[in-house]
Protein backbone atom coordinates (compact mmCIF):
# COMPACT_ATOMS: atom_id res chain seq x y z
CA UNK A 1 0.00 0.00 0.00
CA UNK A 2 1.35 3.43 -0.98
CA UNK A 3 1.57 5.70 2.02
CA UNK A 4 3.22 9.11 2.07
CA UNK A 5 3.95 10.70 5.40
CA UNK A 6 5.41 14.16 5.82
CA UNK A 7 6.02 15.46 9.31
CA UNK A 8 4.27 18.63 10.38
CA UNK A 9 1.39 18.50 7.87
CA UNK A 10 -2.25 18.76 8.83
CA UNK A 11 -4.72 16.13 7.60
CA UNK A 12 -6.01 18.55 4.99
CA UNK A 13 -2.49 19.23 3.70
CA UNK A 14 -1.82 15.49 3.56
CA UNK A 15 -4.99 15.02 1.52
CA UNK A 16 -3.88 17.67 -0.99
CA UNK A 17 -0.37 16.19 -1.20
CA UNK A 18 -1.68 12.66 -1.75
CA UNK A 19 -4.05 13.93 -4.46
CA UNK A 20 -1.15 15.59 -6.26
CA UNK A 21 0.66 12.24 -6.35
CA UNK A 22 -2.51 10.49 -7.53
CA UNK A 23 -2.93 13.08 -10.29
CA UNK A 24 0.60 12.43 -11.52
CA UNK A 25 -0.12 8.69 -11.63
CA UNK A 26 -3.34 9.32 -13.55
CA UNK A 27 -1.42 11.47 -16.02
CA UNK A 28 1.12 8.69 -16.51
CA UNK A 29 -1.74 6.21 -16.92
CA UNK A 30 -3.18 8.42 -19.66
CA UNK A 31 0.16 8.56 -21.50
CA UNK A 32 0.44 4.80 -21.31
CA UNK A 33 -3.18 4.35 -22.48
CA UNK A 34 -2.56 6.50 -25.55
CA UNK A 35 0.57 4.51 -26.47
CA UNK A 36 -1.30 1.27 -25.84
CA UNK A 37 -4.10 2.35 -28.19
CA UNK A 38 -1.61 2.76 -31.05
CA UNK A 39 -0.56 -0.88 -30.84
CA UNK A 40 -2.30 -4.17 -31.59
CA UNK A 41 -2.23 -5.80 -28.16
CA UNK A 42 -5.90 -5.07 -27.47
CA UNK A 43 -6.89 -6.45 -30.91
CA UNK A 44 -4.79 -9.58 -30.48
CA UNK A 45 -6.51 -10.15 -27.12
CA UNK A 46 -9.88 -10.21 -28.91
CA UNK A 47 -11.28 -6.88 -27.70
CA UNK A 48 -13.31 -4.49 -29.85
CA UNK A 49 -11.35 -1.42 -28.81
CA UNK A 50 -8.55 -0.19 -26.52
CA UNK A 51 -11.29 1.32 -24.39
CA UNK A 52 -12.88 -2.08 -23.73
CA UNK A 53 -9.51 -3.67 -22.93
CA UNK A 54 -8.62 -0.94 -20.40
CA UNK A 55 -12.06 -1.04 -18.82
CA UNK A 56 -11.87 -4.80 -18.33
CA UNK A 57 -8.21 -5.32 -17.39
CA UNK A 58 -7.76 -2.16 -15.28
CA UNK A 59 -11.08 -2.69 -13.45
CA UNK A 60 -12.29 0.86 -14.12
CA UNK A 61 -15.55 2.39 -15.28
CA UNK A 62 -16.24 3.21 -18.91
CA UNK A 63 -15.88 6.93 -18.15
CA UNK A 64 -12.49 6.48 -16.48
CA UNK A 65 -11.15 4.45 -19.43
CA UNK A 66 -12.40 7.11 -21.84
CA UNK A 67 -10.73 9.83 -19.77
CA UNK A 68 -7.37 8.04 -19.96
CA UNK A 69 -7.57 7.75 -23.74
CA UNK A 70 -8.83 11.30 -24.30
CA UNK A 71 -6.22 12.96 -22.08
CA UNK A 72 -3.41 10.80 -23.43
CA UNK A 73 -4.40 11.56 -27.00
CA UNK A 74 -4.45 15.34 -26.45
CA UNK A 75 -1.31 15.82 -24.36
CA UNK A 76 0.49 17.53 -27.25
CA UNK A 77 -2.07 20.36 -26.97
CA UNK A 78 -1.99 20.52 -23.17
CA UNK A 79 1.65 21.17 -22.26
CA UNK A 80 0.85 24.34 -20.27
CA UNK A 81 -1.96 22.60 -18.40
CA UNK A 82 0.33 19.65 -17.52
CA UNK A 83 2.89 22.14 -16.15
CA UNK A 84 0.14 23.82 -14.09
CA UNK A 85 -0.86 20.44 -12.72
CA UNK A 86 2.74 19.70 -11.71
CA UNK A 87 2.75 22.95 -9.72
CA UNK A 88 -0.64 21.98 -8.19
CA UNK A 89 -2.45 24.98 -9.69
CA UNK A 90 -4.94 22.60 -11.30
CA UNK A 91 -5.74 18.91 -10.95
CA UNK A 92 -6.16 15.94 -13.24
CA UNK A 93 -9.93 16.56 -13.28
CA UNK A 94 -9.24 19.97 -14.86
CA UNK A 95 -7.01 18.23 -17.40
CA UNK A 96 -9.86 15.89 -18.35
CA UNK A 97 -12.19 18.85 -19.06
CA UNK A 98 -9.51 20.59 -21.12
CA UNK A 99 -8.82 17.41 -23.13
CA UNK A 100 -12.49 16.80 -23.85
CA UNK A 101 -12.88 20.41 -24.99
CA UNK A 102 -9.84 20.08 -27.27
CA UNK A 103 -11.32 16.90 -28.71
CA UNK A 104 -14.62 18.68 -29.39
CA UNK A 105 -13.35 21.88 -31.06
CA UNK A 106 -10.20 20.60 -32.79
CA UNK A 107 -7.94 23.31 -34.20
CA UNK A 108 -10.04 26.04 -32.58
CA UNK A 109 -8.78 25.00 -29.12
CA UNK A 110 -7.08 27.82 -27.20
CA UNK A 111 -5.22 26.30 -24.26
CA UNK A 112 -4.05 29.60 -22.78
CA UNK A 113 -7.53 31.06 -22.56
CA UNK A 114 -9.04 27.96 -20.97
CA UNK A 115 -6.12 27.40 -18.61
CA UNK A 116 -6.77 30.82 -17.09
CA UNK A 117 -10.33 29.70 -16.43
CA UNK A 118 -9.15 26.37 -15.03
CA UNK A 119 -6.98 28.10 -12.42
CA UNK A 120 -9.97 30.13 -11.23
CA UNK A 121 -12.68 27.45 -11.22
CA UNK A 122 -13.42 23.97 -9.91
CA UNK A 123 -13.52 21.16 -12.51
CA UNK A 124 -17.33 21.22 -12.48
CA UNK A 125 -17.50 24.96 -13.05
CA UNK A 126 -14.78 24.73 -15.68
CA UNK A 127 -16.88 22.19 -17.60
CA UNK A 128 -19.78 24.66 -17.51
CA UNK A 129 -17.59 27.48 -18.86
CA UNK A 130 -16.08 25.21 -21.50
CA UNK A 131 -19.57 24.50 -22.82
CA UNK A 132 -19.98 28.23 -23.39
CA UNK A 133 -16.55 28.29 -25.03
CA UNK A 134 -17.48 25.44 -27.38
CA UNK A 135 -20.63 27.28 -28.44
CA UNK A 136 -18.68 30.48 -28.98
CA UNK A 137 -16.03 29.01 -31.27
CA UNK A 138 -18.26 26.57 -33.19
CA UNK A 139 -21.99 27.13 -32.65
CA UNK A 140 -22.96 24.89 -35.58
CA UNK A 141 -21.12 21.87 -34.20
CA UNK A 142 -22.54 22.60 -30.76
CA UNK A 143 -26.08 22.63 -32.18
CA UNK A 144 -25.49 19.39 -34.09
CA UNK A 145 -24.31 17.71 -30.89
CA UNK A 146 -27.46 18.82 -29.07
CA UNK A 147 -29.58 17.47 -31.90
CA UNK A 148 -27.86 14.10 -31.55
CA UNK A 149 -28.62 14.15 -27.83
CA UNK A 150 -32.28 14.86 -28.60
CA UNK A 151 -32.39 11.91 -30.99
CA UNK A 152 -31.16 9.61 -28.20
CA UNK A 153 -34.04 10.45 -25.87
CA UNK A 154 -36.17 7.55 -24.68
CA UNK A 155 -38.44 6.51 -21.83
CA UNK A 156 -39.54 3.00 -20.90
CA UNK A 157 -42.14 1.90 -18.36
CA UNK A 158 -42.25 -1.68 -17.08
CA UNK A 159 -44.54 -3.22 -14.47
CA UNK A 160 -42.85 -5.58 -12.01
CA UNK A 161 -44.34 -8.65 -10.39
CA UNK A 162 -45.46 -6.68 -7.33
CA UNK A 163 -47.21 -4.00 -9.39
CA UNK A 164 -44.53 -1.31 -9.12
CA UNK A 165 -43.59 0.53 -12.30
CA UNK A 166 -39.93 0.78 -13.27
CA UNK A 167 -39.10 4.02 -15.08
CA UNK A 168 -35.92 4.25 -17.14
CA UNK A 169 -34.90 6.81 -19.71
CA UNK A 170 -32.78 9.70 -20.84
CA UNK A 171 -33.76 13.24 -21.85
CA UNK A 172 -31.86 15.77 -23.91
CA UNK A 173 -30.59 18.88 -22.05
CA UNK A 174 -33.57 21.06 -22.97
CA UNK A 175 -36.17 18.41 -22.16
CA UNK A 176 -34.34 17.45 -18.99
CA UNK A 177 -34.21 21.07 -17.84
CA UNK A 178 -37.97 21.42 -18.44
CA UNK A 179 -38.69 18.32 -16.35
CA UNK A 180 -36.42 19.41 -13.51
CA UNK A 181 -37.94 22.89 -13.58
CA UNK A 182 -41.35 21.31 -13.04
CA UNK A 183 -40.23 18.79 -10.38
CA UNK A 184 -37.77 20.75 -8.22
CA UNK A 185 -40.36 23.05 -6.54
CA UNK A 186 -42.61 20.06 -5.80
CA UNK A 187 -39.74 17.93 -4.48
CA UNK A 188 -38.86 20.22 -1.57
CA UNK A 189 -39.56 18.99 1.99
CA UNK A 190 -43.12 19.87 3.00
CA UNK A 191 -44.83 19.97 6.37
CA UNK A 192 -43.98 18.40 9.70
CA UNK A 193 -42.68 14.82 9.85
CA UNK A 194 -41.34 14.88 6.28
CA UNK A 195 -38.72 12.15 6.49
CA UNK A 196 -38.75 11.26 2.79
CA UNK A 197 -35.45 10.94 0.95
CA UNK A 198 -34.76 13.24 -1.99
CA UNK A 199 -35.50 10.33 -4.33
CA UNK A 200 -38.87 9.73 -2.69
CA UNK A 201 -39.75 13.41 -2.94
CA UNK A 202 -38.96 13.37 -6.66
CA UNK A 203 -41.09 10.25 -7.14
CA UNK A 204 -44.02 11.99 -5.45
CA UNK A 205 -43.38 15.11 -7.55
CA UNK A 206 -43.64 13.10 -10.78
CA UNK A 207 -47.07 11.81 -9.74
CA UNK A 208 -48.18 15.33 -8.77
CA UNK A 209 -47.12 16.74 -12.13
CA UNK A 210 -48.76 13.93 -14.10
CA UNK A 211 -52.08 14.41 -12.31
CA UNK A 212 -51.86 18.20 -12.24
CA UNK A 213 -52.60 18.09 -8.53
CA UNK A 214 -56.11 16.80 -9.28
CA UNK A 215 -57.57 13.32 -8.81
CA UNK A 216 -56.55 11.20 -11.76
CA UNK A 217 -59.17 9.85 -14.15
CA UNK A 218 -58.55 6.19 -13.33
CA UNK A 219 -60.94 3.28 -13.70
CA UNK A 220 -61.02 1.18 -10.54
CA UNK A 221 -63.18 -1.90 -10.09
CA UNK A 222 -63.93 -2.76 -6.47
CA UNK A 223 -66.65 -4.46 -4.50
CA UNK A 224 -68.57 -2.78 -1.69
CA UNK A 225 -66.85 -5.20 0.71
CA UNK A 226 -63.48 -3.95 -0.51
CA UNK A 227 -64.47 -0.32 0.01
CA UNK A 228 -65.60 -1.18 3.53
CA UNK A 229 -62.34 -3.01 4.21
CA UNK A 230 -64.12 -6.17 5.31
CA UNK A 231 -62.08 -9.27 6.10
CA UNK A 232 -61.90 -11.66 3.16
CA UNK A 233 -62.69 -9.04 0.52
CA UNK A 234 -60.68 -9.20 -2.70
CA UNK A 235 -58.42 -6.38 -3.76
CA UNK A 236 -59.51 -3.72 -6.23
CA UNK A 237 -58.53 -3.83 -9.88
CA UNK A 238 -57.13 -0.92 -11.86
CA UNK A 239 -56.03 -0.58 -15.47
CA UNK A 240 -52.23 -0.76 -15.97
CA UNK A 241 -51.75 -2.16 -12.46
CA UNK A 242 -51.96 -5.30 -10.38
CA UNK A 243 -54.65 -5.50 -7.64
CA UNK A 244 -54.50 -2.64 -5.13
CA UNK A 245 -55.41 -2.46 -1.45
CA UNK A 246 -58.52 -1.25 0.34
CA UNK A 247 -56.72 1.75 1.80
CA UNK A 248 -55.57 2.84 -1.67
CA UNK A 249 -59.13 2.66 -2.98
CA UNK A 250 -60.51 4.55 0.01
CA UNK A 251 -57.95 7.29 -0.55
CA UNK A 252 -58.92 7.69 -4.20
CA UNK A 253 -62.63 7.50 -3.35
CA UNK A 254 -62.32 10.50 -1.01
CA UNK A 255 -62.43 13.00 -3.86
CA UNK A 256 -63.29 11.45 -7.21
CA UNK A 257 -66.11 10.55 -9.56
CA UNK A 258 -67.91 7.27 -8.87
CA UNK A 259 -69.84 5.21 -11.36
CA UNK A 260 -71.93 2.27 -10.15
CA UNK A 261 -71.64 -0.82 -12.34
CA UNK A 262 -73.71 -3.87 -11.37
CA UNK A 263 -72.42 -7.20 -12.66
CA UNK A 264 -74.30 -10.46 -13.19
CA UNK A 265 -73.01 -13.74 -11.85
CA UNK A 266 -71.23 -14.17 -15.19
CA UNK A 267 -69.43 -10.82 -14.57
CA UNK A 268 -71.42 -9.12 -17.34
CA UNK A 269 -72.53 -5.49 -16.81
CA UNK A 270 -76.31 -5.32 -16.31
CA UNK A 271 -76.67 -1.74 -15.00
CA UNK A 272 -74.49 1.37 -15.17
CA UNK A 273 -75.36 4.52 -13.22
CA UNK A 274 -74.34 8.05 -14.04
CA UNK A 275 -71.12 9.41 -12.64
CA UNK A 276 -71.66 10.90 -9.16
CA UNK A 277 -69.40 13.54 -7.71
CA UNK A 278 -68.58 12.83 -4.09
CA UNK A 279 -67.49 16.43 -3.57
CA UNK A 280 -69.45 18.80 -5.79
CA UNK A 281 -67.71 21.65 -7.64
CA UNK A 282 -69.49 24.20 -5.42
CA UNK A 283 -68.42 22.40 -2.24
CA UNK A 284 -64.91 22.02 -3.58
CA UNK A 285 -64.70 25.77 -4.18
CA UNK A 286 -65.94 26.53 -0.67
CA UNK A 287 -63.39 24.07 0.75
CA UNK A 288 -60.58 25.74 -1.18
CA UNK A 289 -61.64 29.20 0.05
CA UNK A 290 -61.86 28.06 3.67
CA UNK A 291 -58.62 26.03 3.86
CA UNK A 292 -56.53 27.76 1.19
CA UNK A 293 -53.87 25.05 1.21
CA UNK A 294 -53.03 21.63 2.61
CA UNK A 295 -53.94 21.70 6.29
CA UNK A 296 -51.27 19.27 7.45
CA UNK A 297 -49.19 21.20 9.99
CA UNK A 298 -46.37 23.02 8.23
CA UNK A 299 -47.49 22.18 4.67
CA UNK A 300 -48.57 24.96 2.33
CA UNK A 301 -49.18 23.04 -0.91
CA UNK A 302 -51.86 25.17 -2.66
CA UNK A 303 -55.49 24.11 -2.82
CA UNK A 304 -55.29 23.34 -6.55
CA UNK A 305 -52.82 20.54 -5.70
CA UNK A 306 -54.89 19.06 -2.88
CA UNK A 307 -57.59 16.42 -2.43
CA UNK A 308 -60.70 16.84 -0.34
CA UNK A 309 -60.36 14.37 2.53
CA UNK A 310 -63.28 13.10 4.62
CA UNK A 311 -62.37 13.22 8.32
CA UNK A 312 -64.93 10.43 8.74
CA UNK A 313 -64.89 8.52 5.46
CA UNK A 314 -68.21 8.51 3.62
CA UNK A 315 -68.06 4.72 3.34
CA UNK A 316 -68.23 4.68 7.16
CA UNK A 317 -71.18 7.06 7.29
CA UNK A 318 -69.29 10.37 7.18
CA UNK A 319 -71.19 13.19 5.51
CA UNK A 320 -69.91 15.06 2.47
CA UNK A 321 -70.15 18.55 3.91
CA UNK A 322 -67.74 21.32 4.78
CA UNK A 323 -67.48 20.35 8.45
CA UNK A 324 -66.34 16.83 7.57
CA UNK A 325 -63.86 17.84 4.85
CA UNK A 326 -60.29 19.10 4.90
CA UNK A 327 -57.74 19.80 2.18
CA UNK A 328 -54.72 17.49 2.07
CA UNK A 329 -51.99 17.32 -0.55
CA UNK A 330 -51.49 13.96 -2.20
CA UNK A 331 -48.59 12.89 0.05
CA UNK A 332 -50.36 13.70 3.29
CA UNK A 333 -53.60 12.20 2.01
CA UNK A 334 -51.73 8.95 1.36
CA UNK A 335 -50.17 9.09 4.85
CA UNK A 336 -53.64 9.19 6.40
CA UNK A 337 -55.11 6.34 4.36
CA UNK A 338 -52.15 4.04 3.82
CA UNK A 339 -49.78 4.82 6.69
CA UNK A 340 -52.66 5.14 9.20
CA UNK A 341 -51.92 8.62 10.50
CA UNK A 342 -54.98 10.18 12.11
CA UNK A 343 -56.40 13.69 11.84
CA UNK A 344 -58.40 15.43 14.54
CA UNK A 345 -60.01 18.84 14.15
CA UNK A 346 -60.21 20.89 17.32
CA UNK A 347 -63.05 23.21 18.27
CA UNK A 348 -60.91 26.04 16.90
CA UNK A 349 -60.75 24.23 13.52
CA UNK A 350 -57.04 23.46 13.93
CA UNK A 351 -55.82 20.12 12.56
CA UNK A 352 -53.86 17.87 14.92
CA UNK A 353 -52.00 14.87 13.51
CA UNK A 354 -51.51 11.63 15.44
CA UNK A 355 -48.77 9.20 14.31
CA UNK A 356 -49.69 5.57 13.70
CA UNK A 357 -49.46 3.18 16.64
CA UNK A 358 -46.84 0.46 16.23
CA UNK A 359 -47.09 -2.67 18.38
CA UNK A 360 -43.72 -4.39 18.75
CA UNK A 361 -44.86 -7.35 20.85
CA UNK A 362 -47.81 -8.80 22.71
CA UNK A 363 -48.01 -8.42 26.50
CA UNK A 364 -47.02 -11.49 28.43
CA UNK A 365 -49.94 -13.50 29.70
CA UNK A 366 -50.23 -15.24 33.06
CA UNK A 367 -47.92 -18.19 33.68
Amino acid sequence: MLQIEVAGLTKGEELALNQAHIDRLLLEQSRLAADFAKGDEWDDAGFNSPHDYIRFHCHVTSTTAANYLTVGGKLSQLSETVAAMDSQEVGFAHLVVMARTADAVGDLFDEGKLLALAKENTPGKLHYRCMHYRHGVDARSFDENHELLAQERHLTLRTTENGCVLVNGILDPVGGAAVRNALEPLAQPSGDFDERTRGQRFADAVVDVCTGGRPANIQVTASFETLKGLIGAAGAEMEFSLPISTTSVQGMACDCSLTRVLLSQESLPIDVSRSRRVISPTLRKALAIRDGHCKWPGCERPASWCDGHHLVHWINGGETNLDNLVLLCRRHHRMVHEERWQLIRTDEYEIVVIPPIHVFGLPRGPD
